[in-house]
């Protein structure tokens, strides 16, 4: 395993293996809260990912007792209207940025997630929970309701389901977190890190060229009506047959071997 490089001031830190990359929250004093300056870091950094083919898989963890307690309340408390509203907005493209990036992402979530930390897991494509993990949006605790949160949780979690959680503020366990859909997968505390490294490494075993097709297709047509949905889809699958590694999968198959994806000719 490669070594973590530290970046924004070791705020951010980033491991890069076998066509995945290991970002890791590193505020753990701060209980890894979104300042602007994390924010940014991690924008920038996937904006490099984004451009990046060889990296296939992009994982998100943290550091410390808590995955990530929301927007760091002292540097907002501290602001005025104009930088509440920057603040916002950047947040929000971070959160549309892993939904566009080209790569799955998933969380890795040892602890606590609440607001934009809540949020910042439901914008991943997939998370991996230990079973000791709680999520929850607390705003309305302190008089300011988890409204940016709300638009990635509602995207996953039942109508009703969301509103509990928005209007009460009270914390979930993983279970209940899987059992909304908020989480994929939960596994025990020590085997947290294991469990997301193989499946990380289990989808970046496939074509990224392929990967990076799906993704795109999965959120164009969940805005979709169901017509609307099979058209770009039976569009993008005409497409997608063309492609050098769906040529490779498919003989691969008949010869009953294993496919050499484009990425593993580099």
């Amino acid at each position: 395993m490669t070594s973590a490089t530290a970046l924004g001031d070791t705020q951010l830190l980033r491991m890069d293996e076998k066509g995945v990359a290991w970002l890791t929250l590193n505020r753990p004093k701060a209980r890894n809260s979104l300042s602007l300056d994390l924010i940014a870091t991690l924008q920038a950094e996937l904006d490099q990912i984004a451009a990046t083919p060889s990296i296939r898989v992009v994982v998100l963890s943290a550091n410390g007792p808590v995955f990530c307690a929301g927007h760091d309340l002292k540097e907002v408390s501290c602001a005025d209207q104009v930088f509440h509203q920057m603040l916002f907005n950047r947040c929000s493209e971070l959160m549309l940025s892993i939904r566009r990036l080209p790569q799955p992402v998933i969380a890795c979530v040892q602890s606590l997630a609440t607001a934009a930390g809540c949020q910042l897991v439901a914008s991943c494509d997939l998370a991996v929970a230990a079973r000791s993990a709680r999520f929850a949006t607390p705003g309305v605790h302190i008089g300011l309701f988890c409204s940016t949160p709300m638009v990635a949780l509602t995207r996953n979690v039942q109508p009703k389901q969301a509103m509990q959680l928005l209007l009460t503020g009270d914390p979930i366990d993983a279970n209940t977190a899987l059992a909304y859909g908020l989480v994929s997968q939960v596994v025990e505390d020590d085997a947290l890190q294991e469990e997301t490294w193989a499946l990380a490494n289990k989808i970046a075993a496939k074509s990224g060229n392929t990967l990076r097709i799906g993704k795109e297709a999965f959120y164009q047509q969940l805005e979709m009506s169901e017509p609307d949905a099979y058209a770009l889809t039976s569009e993008v699958m005409a497409k997608n047959l063309q492609i050098d590694d769906a040529k490779e999968g498919i003989a691969a198959f008949i010869e009953k071997r294993h496919p050499v994806w484009e990425q593993d000719k580099e």
